[in-house]
């Protein structure tokens, strides 16, 4: 595979083994960077203005230079061409965006900022999908609520236990005691025939795939308890490689099958998606 590698104001194609980042790179010593995660069709990547536009807006929640979006672009026209063979119509790209060398500690110095660009093959999910509430907290009113920063260590925390569990994905609430998200999803719910997800203002993500679900459909944001997991008619999940994604099972709590809201959901995503890669 190749990877692009470079800063903010470029860089080039490599081999994955010979791909270099400097280990003073304030991404690595202390998570100080953002990215994003797109689905990689066979008509390209999907839906790629509004990733770039959240990849600005998260840089400039933590105080990194703007990406150039023109570097950012031929970035990743190159490296999905580069592997277009290996990606088989269906591949995940990772854009990394960080602070570069910078100080051994919190201060960044005056680097300018990396930024790495990958692609992988990605399987298909099932048609279903299952989850578990676990012990740990959003803060949303950390300083990153809502931004994706590679600081994913709670998140890999919490999606081991959700899997030792036996389930696909976990799920947290905020300090409040609100539903706010999953580790790599936005969580919607089903009551008497009304689609809810909680608001930005719970900490979650903005999630893309939440956000044309959102804007494409009858949904709506709502402040919700955990506790309405428990209680919903039907459950699922969003995210940029799952699409609409139902839910099953929510720890002891299991449905026959998908709820027929979701799955009509889940397909006239798909359907719409398909029109249009950069919607």
């Amino acid at each position: 595979m190749s990877i692009w590698v470079g800063r903010r104001d470029g860089g080039g194609l490599v081999n994955s083994d010979d791909a270099r980042v400097n280990v003073l790179d304030h991404g690595f010593t202390v998570a100080d960077g953002v990215f994003e995660t797109l689905k990689v069709t066979a008509d390209g990547p999907f839906a790629l203005t509004r990733h770039l536009r959240r990849l600005v807006a998260s840089a400039r929640a933590l105080g990194l230079a703007d990406p150039d979006l023109d570097v950012v672009r031929v970035a990743v026209d190159d490296v999905v061409r580069a592997n277009v063979d290996a990606l088989e119509d269906n591949g995940r790209l990772r854009i990394t965006y960080t602070g570069g060398i910078a100080p051994l500690g919190s201060d960044r110095g005056d680097a300018v900022p990396t930024l790495v660009l990958a692609v992988a093959p990605s399987a298909a999910w099932p048609a279903t999908t299952t989850l578990a509430t676990v012990p740990w907290t959003r803060n949303e009113r950390s300083a990153v609520a809502g931004v994706k920063s590679t600081s994913y260590a709670e998140n890999v925390v919490a999606l081991r236990e959700a899997h030792q569990r036996g389930a696909s994905e976990a799920v947290l609430a905020n300090t409040r005691g609100e539903l706010c998200e999953g580790t790599g999803t936005n969580v919607f719910v089903i009551v008497e025939g009304r689609v809810l997800t909680p608001p930005l203002s719970s900490g979650c993500l903005a999630g893309i795939t939440r956000e044309l679900v959102l804007e494409w459909f009858d949904a709506h944001e709502e402040v919700l308890p955990i506790g309405v997991l428990a209680d919903a008619d039907e459950v699922f999940i969003t995210s940029s490689t799952r699409n609409v994604h139902p839910v099953v099972r929510v720890d002891d709590r299991q449905w026959p099958e998908a709820g027929p809201i979701a799955r009509e959901l889940q397909a006239s995503f798909d359907a719409r998606a398909a029109l249009d890669i950069d919607t």
